[in-house]
């Protein structure tokens, strides 16, 4: 019986629990060594995996990944240093709680990841559209530009966008996105 990895394990759970399909999701990492390795990429190609790397000597290559670093960094209760690693794991649980279920991120108008995910994303900004629209009718004096609206959401959000060939109308479904449909996040 062939030994099962805790990486195994954990991402062959994750797809199941999210209904992820092989062939439907692209995984973006660094080039550390365990990323880079055979077993990692074997279990990747067995589960339908697509795997991407930042480009060589290009350590700010993930925007999304330096984005949550900078915000966990940057919290007021980030520790100069954690004890032991249990510290840095009671710190860490519930900073990702809230990053994905109540940071509200520019990039995805203002939503959550979680709201994104699970497709709350357009009901969520039909709601605000209303909320302000409401706002302005009560008092368009506040509003002195135009009627306010809420942030649009990204119809695609990239890692490294390629530019597009001349000719090839498929050079976007050769790299890695993430595309927001009806506010659910698919990544192909």
């Amino acid at each position: 019986m062939p030994k099962i990895y805790p990486q195994q394990k954990l991402i062959q759970e994750t797809l199941t629990a999210q209904h992820i399909a092989p062939g439907q999701l692209t995984i973006h990492a660094d080039r550390g060594s365990s990323m880079k390795s055979k077993p990692v990429a074997f279990l990747l190609a067995d589960l339908g995996i697509t795997k991407t790397h930042s480009r060589p000597h290009t350590s700010d290559d993930n925007p999304y990944s330096e984005a949550q670093f900078k915000t966990l960094k940057y919290r007021p209760e980030f520790p100069d240093r954690f004890g032991c690693i249990e510290d840095s794991r009671s710190f860490c649980r519930p900073f990702f709680n809230w990053y994905n279920k109540e940071h509200r991120h520019t990039s995805i108008g203002l939503l959550t990841p979680e709201a994104v995910h699970y497709g709350l994303a357009e009901n969520m900004r039909r709601a605000r559209a209303e909320v302000l629209r409401n706002a302005y009718e009560a008092h368009p004096e506040r509003f002195v530009k135009m009627i306010p609206a809420p942030p649009e959401l990204p119809e695609a959000v990239w890692i490294n966008k390629p530019e597009k060939e001349a000719g090839n109308k498929d050079s976007d479904s050769q790299e890695s996105y993430t595309k927001l449909e009806r506010g659910v996040s698919q990544s192909h």
